[in-house]
């Protein structure tokens, strides 16, 4: 199984739409900032299963979750924006909230730079943003294969 993970799209759509096409995922996850592009990503590929959190640029929302616990293929994903865990400041906070809730798959946005490890049984993974900056759109892929787990960021192309 095949994830691509966005997060920080802030109004830009495209970039996602052509890795969507390109990767042709099973599941799309998005991280906030913001929630508007992944509806509308969710209308263009109405058949790809997406979640979504909300962003800090999201507004206070009733109707989305700051974070959430996905159980995929038998793998516990963490999924949040990272504001509410100060991940600016450092990823501590965001790691402690993963191993507490006994997380395979940490994901958090918000700095806008991509990065992805695996540490003591725990992936962590920040797919940057797919809306582009000074290094380029970036977006994260998670491959899920039996027991084993592979965890990637990418830079898309333009």
């Amino acid at each position: 199984m095949k994830l691509l993970v966005f997060s920080d799209s802030h109004g830009d759509v495209r970039h996602m739409e052509a890795a969507v096409r390109r990767d042709r995922p099973d599941m799309v996850l998005h991280l906030g900032d913001v929630n508007p592009d992944a509806r509308a990503l969710k209308k263009r590929f109405p058949d790809v299963p997406m979640e979504w959190v909300c962003g800090n640029c999201d507004g206070r929302r009733s109707d989305l979750e700051e974070e959430r616990v996905l159980e995929i293929q038998g793998r516990r994903i963490l999924m949040m924006h990272g504001h509410t865990r100060h991940v600016k400041l450092g990823m501590g906070a965001a790691v402690w909230a993963a191993r507490e809730a006994q997380a395979h798959i940490l994901l958090f946005g918000h700095t806008h730079e991509d990065f992805c490890e695996y540490h003591e049984g725990l992936w962590v993974m920040n797919p940057g943003t797919i809306r582009g900056g000074w290094a380029g759109a970036t977006y994260g892929v998670i491959c899920l294969e039996g027991e084993d787990t592979v965890c990637y960021t990418l830079k898309q192309e333009d």
